[in-house]
């Protein structure tokens, strides 16, 4: 369990995608969320105090669950401040990253850290998801986004079977997983790295749409 800010950078910097350019712009990233903050309500202002434990690291241990080759594209459901998308982004640039966001103050946000951490192939689909055009995507992520039924009823039109779910549900995973009834799933529960009350839904869905009849 990843507990302090020096361990969540250590933790960082071990994993294969972070190299000294990823760090910078997690580093970026960092800084202008805090400017933004006195701004905007993106994050709790307590929470700042923990950023690389609570919201890089927390974001950033979902990449481990998906094979480099099979990670693009990769679209995060209700991103918000930015998490995972833009941490997703920033230490994989060469994946196609779309973030789901409909809040216009948030999309302004997104924009700008997008742009000024040199994020070329992440985009903001500045849109409530049920107005996106479907599509297949590799990877679907989702932080605090729906409840996993209500999730699965929006997003399942853009997974196939392939398309991997990473789904942080904090203290209610394995309560929502056990309740799911009408979808065929292959999903189990990872523990959280950063909070050992916390789990992640990682999985697929067991023919695309998995849905029951």
């Amino acid at each position: 369990m990843i507990t302090t800010e020096d361990e969540a950078r250590d933790w960082l910097r071990a994993l294969p995608e972070c190299d000294g350019a990823a760090m910078e712009r997690l580093e970026l990233l960092v800084a202008m969320l805090a400017e933004e903050n006195q701004r905007q309500n993106l994050v709790s202002a307590a929470s700042l105090d923990q950023v690389w434990l609570r919201h890089i690291v927390d974001s950033a241990q979902l990449l481990p669950h998906v094979p480099r080759e099979t990670s693009t594209p990769w679209m995060d459901l209700g991103t918000g401040a930015g998490f995972p998308g833009l941490v997703i982004a920033a230490l994989r640039p060469e994946c196609e990253v779309v973030m789901v966001e409909s809040r216009n103050r948030r999309i302004e946000w997104l924009e700008r850290a997008r742009i000024a951490m040199g994020l070329d192939r992440a985009s903001i689909a500045g849109q409530r998801l049920e107005m996106i055009e479907s599509r297949p995507v590799s990877v679907i992520s989702a932080r605090a986004f729906a409840p996993l039924d209500k999730l699965l009823e929006l997003s399942s039109r853009f997974s196939t079977s392939d398309t991997v779910f990473l789904l942080p549900k904090g203290r209610s995973a394995s309560q929502e997983l056990d309740d799911l009834r009408k979808w065929r799933h292959v999903f189990h529960v990872e523990q959280s790295l950063t909070d050992p009350q916390a789990g992640i839904i990682v999985g697929t869905l067991a023919d695309g749409k998995g849905r029951t009849r």
